[in-house]
């Protein structure tokens, strides 16, 4: 593979790690970090920093290594005074300015450019880690329902909110000229390989995000249906630059209109493993046989 070197493949492993660790044990590491001393929590996601350390080497520049290294510690500071002045998790500024600073620098690509360009998305996983210690172990945001042992509620939630926004989406993506059937179909190694990809790159990181952070913020200030609306608009304002150099508004449509159904695949699933999966079934179904 070329530009893999053993360092990128190393960087690749330590961003997918807490990930997977917060997925399948976050409740076990909590309780742990709790355990710690305040000071030992603030400087423990300072690692996270470690894989733009690996990927660029001696080439590192020194503001960007500062960056991926402070940035995470700056997470959880803020989200343990969040903790301190609103134990209620309402929600405040504090939430609200970490949510704008993870998000924009990912909409925005505003840290991509420290990266070889084939290696940016390693730089978003680090952002999603900072966010996960920082809401999951300083913050202790209930509710968030990140947990990848996936059951049959689950599978039934992600597949029945498929079901509904398939024809939908079908209908509506191929009048405006949004999707595009293909004619043949993918070897079933290339089908498995990009849903995979897609499972945990894009669907498992935006639900995460837009669901377990932002819709669950939201539900406790306006309501179940309120933040549903809400955090869907969010989430299609957000695919205004995707595959457009201006506002792309058939995107920021359908992608609305997803989101309404992956957020109430977060709701009824009662956590994100459900609405990854529909998120990602879609997104593995446009991508392979409707782009």
């Amino acid at each position: 593979m070329y530009g893999w070197s053993y360092a990128a493949i190393a960087a690749l492993a330590w961003s997918l790690a807490p990930l997977l660790a917060f997925g399948f044990a976050g409740d076990a590491i909590a309780r742990n970090c709790e355990k710690l001393p305040l000071l030992a929590r603030f400087a423990l996601p300072a690692l996270l920093g470690t894989p733009y350390a690996l990927v660029a080497g001696a080439s590192a520049g020194g503001r960007w290594l500062m960056l991926y290294f402070s940035l995470p510690v700056l997470v959880a500071v803020l989200l343990w005074r969040a903790r301190q002045t609103d134990p209620q998790q309402h929600g405040n500024w504090r939430d609200l300015a970490i949510l704008l600073i993870l998000g924009l620098a990912v909409d925005l690509r505003w840290l991509e450019s420290a990266w070889p360009a084939h290696l940016a998305f390693i730089g978003k996983l680090v952002l999603l880690d900072s966010g996960l210690y920082g809401f999951l172990v300083i913050r202790q945001l209930t509710n968030v329902g990140f947990d990848l042992r996936v059951n049959k509620n689950d599978l039934g939630t992600a597949l029945r909110e498929l079901l509904f926004y398939a024809p939908i989406a079908l209908t509506l993506g191929l009048a405006l000229g949004f999707l595009h059937l293909h004619a043949t179909l993918p070897r079933p190694g290339t089908a498995a390989l990009t849903a995979a990809i897609t499972f945990f790159l894009i669907a498992l990181p935006e639900e995460i995000y837009f669901r377990g952070w932002i819709q669950n913020l939201l539900g406790r200030r306006m309501g179940r249906m309120n933040s549903l609306l809400v955090t869907s608009t969010i989430f299609g304002l957000s695919h205004f630059n995707k595959r457009s150099a201006i506002f792309n508004w058939r995107y920021v449509l359908l992608a609305t209109i997803a989101g309404f159904f992956y957020g109430r695949a977060w709701q009824r699933g009662h956590g994100v493993a459900a609405s990854a999966i529909t998120h990602a079934s879609v997104d593995t179904i446009w991508s392979l046989w409707l782009r």
